[in-house]
């Protein structure tokens, strides 16, 4: 996948202050705020800064923390995780394969088959709804 390389100018230019401060520099919105968090319609989630495929919504629960949380991505290869130790914790950090977008964390207390949380920021998605 050919990764997608702006300057932080260009992504400030291209995204709002909340996506810009969540997906360039790895904020979080607060729970229970993102326009996704209870979304249940049939889609696909991508990220809002390069438009590459990171969930379907076949995928998506309702994991009771507030935030959109999927159990397995479109394809591994479209996401990224990192450790990220911010904040003195010790955690999977998520991020778009293509361009490097931060989206979210990932743990390991979700439902099966995977048993994997993939807890995403709203403001890191766009919804394309299917028709």
């Amino acid at each position: 996948m050919a990764e997608i390389k702006k300057t932080d100018e260009d992504w400030r230019k291209q995204l709002t202050p909340e996506q810009y401060a969540v997906t360039r520099k790895k904020g979080t919105e607060p729970a229970f705020t993102g326009k996704h968090w209870d979304n249940h319609e049939p889609g696909t989630y991508r990220c809002v800064c390069c438009g590459t495929p990171l969930f379907h919504s076949d995928t998506k629960y309702d994991s009771g923390t507030g935030w959109p949380s999927f159990w397995s991505p479109v394809s591994p290869e479209n996401v990224k995780v990192e450790t990220d130790t911010s904040h003195g914790m010790r955690r999977l950090e998520v991020m778009c394969g293509k361009c490097d977008a931060h989206l979210g964390h990932v743990f390991d207390d979700g439902p099966k088959p995977t048993k994997q949380r993939y807890c995403m920021n709203s403001a890191a998605l766009d919804f394309e709804k299917i028709k």
